[in-house]
């Protein structure tokens, strides 16, 4: 029984940590504004201003692809390579097929709103790319949990129905979007699929 209440406290300090590492990094880093046009539980359609980003393009499975596209991403906000001051890290990390069921992605990290394509730091090379997103609604869909290809296919089914019965028709892929760092449990965690939609 001692064994049990051991096991208890530390099950229950860890979920403590968790929460409060969660706590930490949501308020800690800086998140896109955007007006919400429609809430509906937990779809909305959402319009952003434009958005100042970091790209790159990665090949392979979702997964793979955006582990590869992070990694060059993160050399350049916290200037490994290229000269010039850390950029802080915002959330969340999209990634965007190139096209429906391709295998090629667009990996982003969202800059900070007090940088311009004009302020930023040059990257070291050709594969970090800095792009300025213009104003646009998206539709969105949050859920919890670790984002799978299994639950990411089931909630871009869910938007796709959300949308299909409002008559609204997405313009292009999916976005996924990742909030959270690594060490987020599942049930703290947030994920988006994003649809861009006509304004009208």
């Amino acid at each position: 029984m001692k064994l049990f209440f051991v096991i208890l406290a530390a099950v229950i300090g860890i979920a403590i940590v968790g929460y409060l590492g969660y706590v930490w990094y949501v308020n800690d880093v800086e998140q896109p504004e955007y007006g919400a046009v429609v809430q509906d539980g937990d779809f909305e359609i959402r319009d952003y201003p434009p958005m100042v980003m970091a790209e790159v393009t990665s090949s392979g499975d979702r997964r793979d692809a955006v582990s590869k596209g992070f990694r060059p991403l993160a050399s350049y906000i916290f200037a490994s390579e290229r000269e010039g001051d850390k950029i802080a890290m915002t959330a969340p990390v999209t990634q965007t097929p190139e096209a429906d069921g391709a295998k090629t992605w667009s990996v982003r990290f969202i800059m900070p709103s007090e940088y311009s394509l004009d302020t930023l730091p040059k990257p070291a090379g050709a594969e970090v790319r800095l792009v300025e997103a213009p104003a646009q609604r998206r539709a969105a869909v949050r859920f919890s949990g670790h984002a799978t290809d299994e639950s990411l296919a089931e909630q871009e089914a869910r938007l796709r129905g959300w949308l299909q019965a409002r008559g609204i028709e997405p313009s292009g892929p999916p976005t996924f979007a990742y909030y959270n760092a690594p060490f987020t449990p599942g049930f703290l965690r947030r994920n988006e699929v994003l649809f861009d939609v006509p304004n009208s």
